[in-house]
């Protein structure tokens, strides 16, 4: 499975940005797509998750009510829409995929099985 990033970009405070993430390759109804972000200086944290059947989502303290993740199965593409953001939300996103929904909710960071590249998403106030 391979994943690709992309719409980063820079935006200003209060603006928004769209995130997609396409798979191809082997890809199955039974994954979890997860969005990750990691600012300068920080850990890679978990914003947002779904199973690809659309059953569960996820999303950090954070970015609720700003945030929302959802996919495009016929395009085996997940977007991250991104409103209201703060400089805080300055970071390198990445998508990642599990295959399986496993016994955690939402998985973490480990579990996940492959990874796109980052895109690059900078907020200025």
């Amino acid at each position: 499975v391979q994943l690709q990033a992309s719409g980063g970009g820079s935006v200003q405070a209060e603006g928004s940005l769209r995130l997609s993430c396409a798979a191809s390759g082997r890809f199955f109804s039974t994954y979890v797509m997860g969005w990750f972000r990691q600012a300068p200086g920080k850990e890679r944290e978990l914003v947002a998750a779904v199973r690809w059947s659309g059953s569960m989502t996820y999303y950090a303290n954070s970015v609720k009510g700003r945030f929302t993740i959802s996919r495009d199965q016929s395009k085996n593409t997940v977007y991250l829409q991104m409103s209201s953001l703060t400089p805080e939300d300055t970071a390198v996103y990445y998508c990642a995929a599990r295959a399986g929904y496993g016994s955690t909710w939402p998985p973490r960071e480990e579990q996940y099985d492959y990874w796109g590249q980052g895109t690059l998403v900078t907020v200025s106030s």
